[in-house]
């Protein structure tokens, strides 16, 4: 397996840890919900937030990667994209949380954040994959659950 590791290791003090840890728990849980029922949670979550920056959502990952081990794993796309929108939404923003497909074989799934239109450092070349939906900041449940 192989890991993804922050850019750089940031200082995380304890009660920061401590959320953080908290919210991995809180995704790990919400991510056992099949797709269109994660999607429609995280998408009444980001009701109402502000679009996070992306300097924000960045300095968020970093800590999220330092502090969070099992977050560090490529395979643990899903819980870090989570933890790293919660986190933000608990600052009254959201990144777009988004999941894709690969285009060419094998095919597999990612998932990922994005600000200010951009991929938030992701170690895989999200261009290689086509969006198959995103949760944005400020959508109602209604807006986007219609195609």
């Amino acid at each position: 397996m192989s890991y993804v590791l922050p850019r750089q290791v940031v200082p995380v003090r304890f009660p920061r840890r401590v959320l953080i840890q908290l919210t991995v728990r809180v995704a790990s849980i919400i991510q056992r919900r099949d797709s269109a029922r994660l999607r429609e949670l995280l998408t009444t979550i980001a009701c109402r937030a502000r679009p996070a920056a992306y300097e924000e959502t960045n300095a968020i990952k970093e800590q999220v990667l330092t502090a969070s081990p099992e977050c560090r794993g490529n395979d643990a796309c899903l819980t870090r994209s989570i933890t790293i929108a919660l986190l933000c939404r608990l600052r009254g923003r959201w990144p777009s949380w988004c999941v894709g497909v690969s285009l060419t074989p094998p095919f597999t799934a990612h998932a990922w954040v994005e600000a200010e239109d951009r991929v938030v450092e992701d170690i895989l070349l999200v261009g290689d994959y086509r969006t198959f939906y995103k949760v944005e900041a400020g959508r109602s449940s209604r807006s986007a659950a219609r195609p």
